[in-house]
């Protein structure tokens, strides 16, 4: 994984986070409402210190069903305090008592019928509240940054999350797809299928995502790199704000500058698959030039069947508002849509440490040295 170009220039503070799960507090907006009848149980839960896997472990558990009848719509760090929804398929069956399920780190916050699965990415997005410790840094450039992320979105990159531990979900994916090519010899293919087997379909959905995301990343880098992630280019393919519509390719991108100052439309990037890229001119020389090396990872993606899709290269954190706690806390509030990261609106601020992932890492270095001694 590659360094990542900031749109804003310099850092403008350091900062801690996640001092505490409160201080990452994170609450889906849903797409719908429940029905009030229906074979599943929709229920809206508050979690601390639990990531959703686990959460959907214990609802599995408390209900007396296989993990598979469970539904959630996104994926909550562990690290944070979450209010998410999962769905339960209870056909013709009564839920046990909700103060059963409850526990340390999970509570209840309501329970009501509904006819489908939750499916992923079935939210609106995401509400945060941000609490930023130990801040340092001028305060009028912090606040100065953060108004001119209010006024133009910031770079839709898919964070670190996305590629797992040190980059671990991409260095799989790269091997997987290796071992994928079609020209090597008979004897290394039969273990090359065994080895494919032996992947899950959640392992094999996590690599694929990884590899698109950092083919999108790449071109988002370049974008932000020559100043046109929030302007566009010739040939440009946009993106209605709010949905996955696209429409172009458009020759003249000022001709879209008071939609894209209003935050109407935005310029898009790959989501590698089959398929033509649908940019012309300048915009598509681009992302032709900057994926031209990574031949690997869009040969693994096509193989497997994704499709051209686009993603928008920015993205716009609603109702972004701040203040501060104490000289050196900040708290930020604000929305973003299914599918963006906080943590590339808080790379935009500057170096922030994380932690929790600093104390995991100080954890993995002691049982090393314990190991080594």
């Amino acid at each position: 994984m590659k360094e990542l170009p900031s749109a804003f220039g310099p850092p403008v503070l350091s900062a801690r986070i996640r001092a505490a799960p409160e201080d990452f507090f994170v609450e889906e907006l849903p797409a719908f409402d429940a029905s009030g009848e229906g074979e599943h149980l929709l229920l809206a839960v508050e979690k601390r210190g639990m990531n959703t896997a686990f959460a959907a472990q214990a609802i599995a558990r408390w209900a007396g069903v296989p993990e598979s009848a469970i539904g959630y719509a996104g994926m909550k760090d562990r690290h944070a305090v979450a209010r998410q929804r999962f769905s339960v398929h209870l056909p013709g069956r009564e839920a046990p008592a909700l103060s059963i399920l409850e526990a340390d780190g999970l509570r209840v916050l309501s329970a009501e019928r509904h006819s489908r699965k939750l499916h992923r990415g079935a939210l609106r997005g995401n509400r945060f509240v941000l609490t930023l410790r130990d801040v340092a840094g001028e305060r009028s450039a912090i606040e100065g940054r953060l108004a001119e992320i209010a006024a133009h979105g910031f770079p839709n990159y898919f964070g670190e999350q996305r590629f797992g531990h040190g980059g671990g979900n991409l260095e799989a994916a790269r091997r997987v797809f290796e071992q994928a090519n079609p020209v090597r010899n008979t004897a290394s293919a039969g273990a090359d299928s065994a080895r494919k087997r032996r992947i899950s379909r959640e392992k094999r959905g996590i690599l694929l995502s990884a590899a698109r995301s950092e083919l999108f990343n790449m071109v988002l880098a370049a974008r932000v790199a020559d100043g046109s992630w929030c302007r566009g280019l010739p040939g440009e393919l946009w993106m209605l704000a709010g949905t996955r519509s696209v429409f172009g390719p458009e020759p003249d991108p000022d001709v879209f500058a008071g939609r894209v100052a209003a935050h109407d439309v935005h310029p898009s990037g790959p989501l590698w698959g089959c398929g033509e890229l649908r940019t012309a001119t300048a915009c598509r020389a681009l992302e032709e030039s900057v994926l031209h090396p990574y031949q690997t990872l869009r040969a693994g993606l096509e193989l497997a069947g994704l499709k051209q899709e686009r993603r928008s290269l920015r993205t716009i954190a609603a109702g972004l508002a701040w203040k501060w706690l104490e000289p050196h806390v900040l708290q930020m509030f604000f929305e973003l849509p299914s599918g963006s990261f906080a943590t590339s609106l808080l790379r935009e601020l500057g170096e922030i440490e994380d932690a929790q992932r600093q104390a995991a890492r100080h954890v993995e270095g002691t049982t090393s040295g314990m190991l080594q001694a």
